[in-house]
């Protein structure tokens, strides 16, 4: 199927591992222009060279930005002005008690997660409906849904994600652009390899095992009972930026593996 994304230009944020990763790969493949972020210059020159070992003609360019920050965000959008699709992938996760959440933690999981794709989106969807064509994907999480306890401002960082998108979703009313999100549950990420392993070298496990553990102890509603490799969530992304999905606007579309309890 022609999913019509062949040089299209493509920003994903938090592209240099895990879900970002894949899905820049997966664009790249598709025969898009992709732009590689990430927090420095070699982390994002690291990325450019794996994708260009796994495919030498790929289109890619890159740039290095802290998008928590205002600096951050304007250093991005002067390099990269207009875009087709947007996805916004920047953010990260940390388990720490409720009651040990402080207001520093608040404020940077909020920063990060948040703020970062609500400034991008604001920035980069005006210039797609005067061209009345453009893809904007927020990657949330199943926990915006189902709040882990274990990381409750993460939860809600998650869940403001899919307030601003699909509020921005009714921005783009009787337009061709979309606005999605797209709900991953447990993903084997590199952040998420380096907490399973820290997990099995404390209760003396292997690494599969203690995978398997937490899938079953922490999420045992999951019907995959697994975790979700980057590239299978990969999929999913490029597949709502295709023209293939172009009824699909405001959505969640939960690829969690059937975590959420819900019909």
């Amino acid at each position: 199927m022609n999913t019509g994304l062949k040089d299209k230009k493509v920003l994903v944020t938090g592209s240099t591992k895990g879900i970002g990763f894949q899905t820049a790969l997966g664009f790249a493949k598709e025969g898009a222009e992709v732009f590689i972020h990430g927090r420095s210059d070699k982390a994002v020159e690291a990325a450019i060279s794996e994708i260009k070992s796994i495919l030498a003609d790929a289109k890619l360019g890159g740039v290095s930005a802290d998008l928590a920050t205002e600096e951050g965000i304007q250093k991005l959008t002067k390099q990269i002005p207009d875009l087709d699709v947007l996805v916004n992938n920047a953010g990260y996760f940390e388990p720490k008690p409720f009651f040990e959440i402080s207001r520093e933690d608040w404020k940077k999981m909020y920063e990060t997660n948040v703020l970062s794709g609500a400034e991008l989106t604001q920035n980069y969807l005006q210039g797609m409906l005067k061209r009345n064509s453009g893809r904007i994907i927020f990657v949330s999480s199943e926990s915006a849904l189902n709040i882990p306890v274990e990381m409750v401002h993460y939860g809600m960082s998650k869940t403001a994600q899919l307030s601003i998108a699909r509020g921005s979703a009714e921005v783009c009313k009787g337009t061709n652009v979309t606005v999605n999100s797209v709900l991953p549950g447990p993903t084997l990420s590199e952040g998420v390899e380096e907490f399973i392993d820290a997990l099995a070298k404390e209760k003396g496990k292997s690494k599969d095992e203690m995978a398997r553990d937490f899938i079953r102890e922490n999420r045992p509603s999951s019907l995959a009972g697994r975790f979700a490799k980057p590239e299978e969530i990969a999929n999913v992304i490029v597949f709502l930026a295709s023209d293939l999905a172009s009824m699909i606007n405001g959505a969640s579309v939960r690829a969690d593996g059937g975590v959420y309890k819900s019909i």
